[in-house]
């Protein structure tokens, strides 16, 4: 079995590929060839009262690889005085994080590797964002609008570059050194114009594909912002406005990201950035953890626009390949694609072709096998 960690992904991984593989993995869900679990979390009281311990997985399977993805953080809400408000996380210390994709073989049940998954986690999110413009934006989208200048918004930038002629990005994040970073960075790895504005409005105005790539517990932008014939996308429920759903003449959900299950004190959907969680503590400890639609102009509380753990009616990815449902027909309609759903499946499709890669450079640390196996039957 391989270790494998983040700067070894970083050598193999390439994000066209990551497209590609995340692409066929959905298809198979409309052939029965892919099957994924959507996240779930679990929370306990941590040791300070501001901070839970949450444990989040999720679980797919496709071509001969079955992946779960796991992760230990302890979370907190912070406040500013501006009006943001967003979810901080780390391992044991502020700057240290803990995330492992457990892969597997679906042929024999091998354990194959353990592999970091902070570099993967950011190319596949990112590439999910990049079959949706792929899909639903206008085929000559050449400026991007940027919210957010961290990993995420690096790996949204490469996928977009990948599907269309991308030629200039305007990128906005509230702390100047930040996104003054991301666009010296981004324009020279690119070749295309990328600059930092200093205002969301202003990222936005004029913008072929909008997009926001952020930790925001609260909306970033303002959906009368939203101009024809964009294409939108996210990163996470809580950065969109409620409002945008009238915005938008087509919705396309990558998939199902949270689970069917009845409510009750211990299970919740929508609670901080949780799809579906079970919950521990008191009634009094539960209160550190964001409540579903905390303030008016919450991302999309409307059950037609979101999951909300229950479903939704609107397509799905692989609705939009097979001929189920339309994608953009006209120049002028507004597309939205959620970025949400499909997690499980994105890291055994990425996992695997990692993997792949790994052991023909032959790369990463070798382990015992056996290390992982018993001859007691459970």
């Amino acid at each position: 079995m391989r270790l494998i960690n983040n700067d070894e992904v970083n050598q193999v991984l390439r994000m066209s590929d990551c497209i590609r593989v995340q692409e066929e993995a959905f298809r198979g869900l409309a052939e029965y060839g892919a099957v994924h679990r959507p996240r779930v979390d679990v929370y306990y009281p941590a040791e300070e009262p501001e901070s839970y311990f949450r444990w989040g997985s999720m679980e797919g399977a496709s071509s001969q690889y079955f992946a779960i993805r796991m992760k230990s953080d302890i979370v907190s809400w912070p406040k500013t005085d501006d009006g943001g408000w967003t979810e901080e996380k780390h391992c044991m210390e502020p700057g240290t994080y803990c995330g492992l994709i457990f892969l597997l073989s679906t042929r024999n049940g091998e354990p194959l590797a353990l592999i970091n998954d902070g570099l993967l986690q950011h190319f596949r999110v990112g590439g999910g964002a990049g079959i949706g413009a792929k899909y639903l934006s206008r085929e000559d989208s050449e400026v991007v609008g940027l919210i957010g200048s961290g990993g995420m918004a690096r790996t949204f930038l490469d996928a977009f570059c990948c599907v269309r002629p991308i030629k200039e990005c305007r990128v906005y994040s509230p702390t100047k050194g930040h996104k003054e970073a991301f666009a010296e960075e981004m324009s020279e790895k690119y070749g295309i114009g990328v600059v930092a504005v200093s205002g969301p409005q202003e990222a936005i105005a004029g913008a072929d594909i909008v997009s926001s790539a952020t930790d925001s517990m609260v909306p970033v932008y303002d959906a009368a912002w939203l101009e024809k014939g964009q294409h939108v996308t996210n990163l996470g429920r809580r950065e969109m406005p409620e409002a945008a759903i009238s915005r938008f003449d087509v919705v396309v959900r990558q998939g199902v990201a949270g689970l069917q299950m009845k409510q009750t004190d211990v299970f919740q959907a929508e609670r901080g950035h949780s799809p579906a969680a079970f919950i521990g503590g008191t009634a009094e400890q539960q209160l550190v953890i964001p409540e579903k639609n905390p303030s008016p102009g919450f991302g999309g509380d409307s059950p037609e626009f979101m999951d909300r753990g229950r479903g939704g009616n609107k397509p799905e990815f692989k609705d939009l390949v097979t001929g189920k449902c339309e994608g953009r027909t006209s120049r002028e309609q507004i597309t939205f694609y959620r970025n949400v759903g499909n997690q499980g499946l994105q890291f055994s499709s990425v996992g695997g072709l990692v993997y792949e890669k790994i052991i023909e450079r032959n790369m990463g640390r070798d382990i015992p096998t056996d290390w992982l196996l018993q001859d007691i039957r459970d």
